[in-house]
């Protein structure tokens, strides 16, 4: 086994233990840039042998807390087993609160929430998923509202009218009963969210692929193929951009 695969498969606690011999002697500052560098290579479980113990020296650091939570939602996507994506991305949401609380006028810290609560989100029962849904409704439009330039934000809000679009009408009234109103989507609102998305960031291509999918629920085939064709042509620059890209290529599969 790796010594990446290895320290993934161990829970925090002895992440935590096993960096602690080589944090000894080092500031918070040095641990973070040592963690980031790590992290710019997508190598999560190796970032956090930093960010850890950096945490230990600088509890009150937001945006040291966000890095850690981006750092577990990683975590999460390397997970084989459902328990372990479950825990991962419930420590991530712990993370992002704590970094929510100490820096609520930081665009980034509602942005961590509500991407957190969205990696949660299929994996969760259906209460859970009405609850959280708005949730990350509210985060993300706090962090649009604090930086309107932060395309990652559209982003998780179009993922957000997205899925809450594809809730038919009898599931809509099934969860109004048992749950409480779900709040109103439209694709249309989607499409609005990843075209702002894209003029922010035209190099992320799950802008792209995400748009893609919303054509092709809204019938627009045509529009699909082109931006899903688009997405999947760019070079994957992101932890989840491979996932991102199978789903774009399953999709645009259908389409032909």
């Amino acid at each position: 086994m790796s010594p990446s695969s290895f320290l993934r498969a161990l829970p925090t606690l002895a992440i935590l233990f096993f960096a602690s011999s080589w944090a000894r002697g080092q500031t918070a500052e040095e641990l973070i840039r040592k963690g980031d560098i790590h992290y710019e290579k997508l190598q999560a479980a190796e970032a956090l042998k930093y960010y850890l113990p950096a945490e230990k020296l600088d509890p009150d650091n937001a945006r040291l807390l966000v890095r850690i939570a981006r750092e577990y939602r990683h975590l999460m996507s390397d997970a084989t087993k459902q328990e372990e994506k479950v825990r991962f991305a419930g420590i991530a949401v712990e993370y992002s609160k704590r970094a929510v609380a100490l820096a609520p006028k930081d665009p980034e810290t509602h942005l961590a929430l509500a991407i957190s609560y969205g990696k949660l989100l299929p994996l969760q029962g259906s209460k859970e998923q009405v609850n959280n849904s708005r949730l990350i409704k509210n985060s993300a439009d706090k962090a649009i509202a604090l930086d309107p330039g932060n395309d990652l934000a559209w982003h998780v809000l179009g993922r957000y009218y997205l899925v809450l679009a594809d809730v038919g009408s009898l599931r809509r009234t099934l969860a109004k009963v048992v749950y409480g109103t779900l709040p109103p989507a439209k694709y249309e609102d989607a499409v609005r969210c990843f075209l702002k998305a894209i003029e922010l960031k035209p190099n992320r291509l799950m802008h792209y692929i995400e748009l893609g999918r919303t054509y092709a629920q809204m019938g627009q085939d045509a529009e699909a193929r082109k931006f899903l064709t688009k997405g999947l042509a760019m070079q994957e620059t992101e932890k989840d951009d491979p996932e991102t890209k199978t789903r774009g290529r399953t999709l645009l599969a259908k389409l032909r």
